[in-house]
């Protein structure tokens, strides 16, 4: 196997509402060759759709040709004053000067979850196990009549651009027929992670499992998996945040799904193929590349481009939050 190791790692920054507002692009490494990834076309669309940074120490690492080849394709350098963090424990934007903010504050445990918050949650992973065990449709509309905001959460995200539909989907009915059992539970795991303005998390938390989940089921179609094994891949990476979203351990979160042992273990111990692929994403999320490489080397066949893969995993999670965004982000 031709292995293309991965140049660059790509960070989801907020703004000082909490909301998902750039990307922040770290070079690997001094003397990294960022070539590689300038020739994409849909780096540029990317660039359009959400700012993409260049830390000013790392811009300043790279050769002259490839950084005015990242800035002609949009990528801005920003200075450090631009970007700042977020305390884990106050949640709060450190300094509130800056304009952006990094880290991985949104993958602690919550707080003490609202009430209606916290229920609607419940409700939705409720709609998880219905689908997953095939109920009656009847029992899975009785679900949303118990919380609209379910139903019109479902619907907007049906009707992003993620999914590429060319009709407006106005029902839930019209949602089960037009996606089908597979693709419902799909968008309705997708569903758990919608920002809710009861969490500040909620935000950076569905761009992370967007990106996760797209590109585990990358890989496993790399690896030859047909579409049933794909879907499986995606749902590894959707469920392998429930832990971090409900704040309490993951397997109490699986448990009512029932899911198959594979999945499971996979999930809890990171074991199996699709195991490996959730800890070889992992790695890449943090820029470890030679782990990544170690992971994978055993398992992709033929040449197989990581930046290509990871850009495309973007390009889908920038397309199926735009709406709740609502535009470019700042």
């Amino acid at each position: 196997m031709s292995l293309s190791p991965p140049c660059m790692t790509w960070r989801l920054l907020s703004d000082a509402r909490y909301q998902f507002a750039a990307l922040a692009l770290w070079p690997l490494g001094t003397g990294t060759d960022v070539n590689s990834v300038l020739h994409y076309p849909d780096l540029s669309g990317i660039c359009q759709k959400v700012p993409c940074l260049l830390a000013q120490e790392d811009a300043q690492r790279l050769p002259s040709e490839q950084l005015d080849a990242l800035l002609a394709a949009g990528c801005t350098i920003a200075a450090s004053e631009m970007i700042g963090s977020v305390d884990a424990t106050t949640l709060q934007p450190e300094p509130a000067s800056a304009k952006y903010f990094v880290g991985d504050w949104y993958l602690q445990a919550p707080g003490k979850l609202a009430a209606r918050q916290g229920g609607s949650r419940a409700l939705a992973l409720k709609l998880a196990q219905l689908i997953a065990n095939d109920a009656e449709t009847r029992e899975i509309e009785e679900i949303f009549r118990q919380d609209p905001a379910l139903a019109y959460n479902l619907l907007k995200l049906v009707n992003s651009a993620g999914l590429g539909c060319t009709r407006s989907i106005d029902s839930f009915a019209q949602a089960i027929l037009f996606l089908g059992r597979r693709q419902l539970r799909r968008w309705l795991n997708l569903l758990l992670f919608a920002a809710k303005k009861e969490d500040a998390r909620s935000a950076l938390l569905m761009a992370r499992v967007a990106v996760r989940a797209c590109m585990l089921e990358q890989l496993s179609r790399e690896m030859g998996y047909d579409k049933e094994e794909q879907e499986r891949a995606f749902m590894v990476g959707m469920f392998s945040l429930l832990g971090v979203l409900f704040g309490m351990p993951l397997a109490d979160v699986l448990r009512p799904l029932k899911l198959d042992k594979d999945l499971t273990q996979a999930l809890l111990e990171r074991q199996g193929e699709l195991g490996t692929l959730l800890q070889a994403v992992e790695a890449l999320e943090q820029g470890e590349q030679e782990r990544v490489q170690s992971l994978l080397d055993s398992l992709l066949p033929g040449e197989v481009d990581l930046d290509l893969l990871w850009l495309n995993a973007h390009v889908w999670m920038l397309d199926l939050v735009r709406d709740q965004r609502g535009g470019r982000g700042g």
